[in-house]
């Protein structure tokens, strides 16, 4: 015969393990939600392997949950640094914050990964992706352009030191693109000091742009400036040259026809002099 109290103390002692099993999860539960410091959601990332991980962070970028793939791709990199899941991890996670526009989170994470893996299989995208990071944070003319700079510097390290890969091409365009910042910046400047009169030093600005940037499309017009402003000056071989040399190189463009007629209305047609810098650039425009 089953001895009832022995049952009835069983069933006590079931229920108390039972209710204490769901007190503990019911308190885990409540503190990951009022303690800001506990996310429910991150005990996976600190628990599944990588490859789960990394294969969920592609998942989600395939859905457009780039921020969610973030988060997966640094957790694996953290968990398994100079493992070949946490290289893949660093790739991936640069570009994850580069589509979310954290773009010098992306710089940093990408420069990580050229740190640790300069000759590895994903260096060359890698790099690509610093520069494409630059690139998008280049501000108009009016604004400081140290991003032109850094695109600059980032994308001919693709160049440099990946020639034959498929970034190159897209490299050398913001390449150009970059440099044709920095020179209408120059252009502002110059143009700032030439309505003021302030014939010098914005000679000083027009002459960087034909030096610097022949190849870019505010060489034109630079040229066009030194002929305005050498005239203002009563330097006037200087002025006929910078015009000579525009028209050389620019025969059909509006600068050199309003060079010319500026140039006309004092006398004074274009003549090259040889011993000019105008004249020394303007050699190296013919092959630019």
């Amino acid at each position: 015969m089953t001895d009832t109290k022995s049952v009835g103390v069983k069933k006590t002692a079931r229920i108390a393990a039972v209710t204490l099993l769901l007190i503990g999860t019911s308190v885990l539960v409540s503190a990951c939600q009022s303690d800001p410091d506990i996310d429910i959601t991150k005990l996976g990332l600190a628990t599944d392997p990588p490859e789960v991980l990394y294969n969920q962070g592609l998942a989600n970028m395939k859905a457009g949950n780039n921020q969610e793939a973030s988060r997966k791709f640094d957790a694996i990199e953290k968990q398994n640094p100079f493992t070949e899941w946490g290289r893949k991890a660093l790739v991936m996670s640069t570009f994850a914050k580069y589509r979310l526009a954290r773009y010098d989170e992306a710089v940093a994470t990408g420069n990580r990964y050229m740190k640790q893996y300069p000759r590895s299989e994903d260096s060359a995208y890698v790099q690509y992706l610093i520069g494409l990071s630059y690139s998008k944070q280049i501000a108009d003319v009016t604004q400081d352009q140290k991003s032109a700079n850094r695109t600059i510097e980032a994308m001919g390290a693709v160049v440099r030191d990946y020639p034959n890969s498929e970034y190159v091409e897209d490299a050398q365009a913001k390449i150009r693109f970059a440099r044709d910042q920095l020179a209408g910046k120059e252009m502002q400047i110059g143009r700032y000091y030439l309505e003021r009169k302030e014939y010098l030093a914005a000679v000083t600005r027009f002459r960087v742009v034909v030096e610097n940037y022949g190849n870019t499309n505010q060489v034109e017009e630079a040229l066009a400036r030194l002929v305005e402003s050498y005239y203002a000056m009563g330097v006037a071989e200087e002025a006929q040259t910078a015009a000579a040399v525009l028209g050389h190189n620019y025969p059909d463009s509006q600068w050199y026809a309003d060079s010319y007629k500026l140039l006309k209305g004092g006398g004074l047609e274009p003549r090259e002099n040889r011993g000019s810098w105008i004249s020394r650039a303007g050699a190296k425009l013919i092959g630019a």
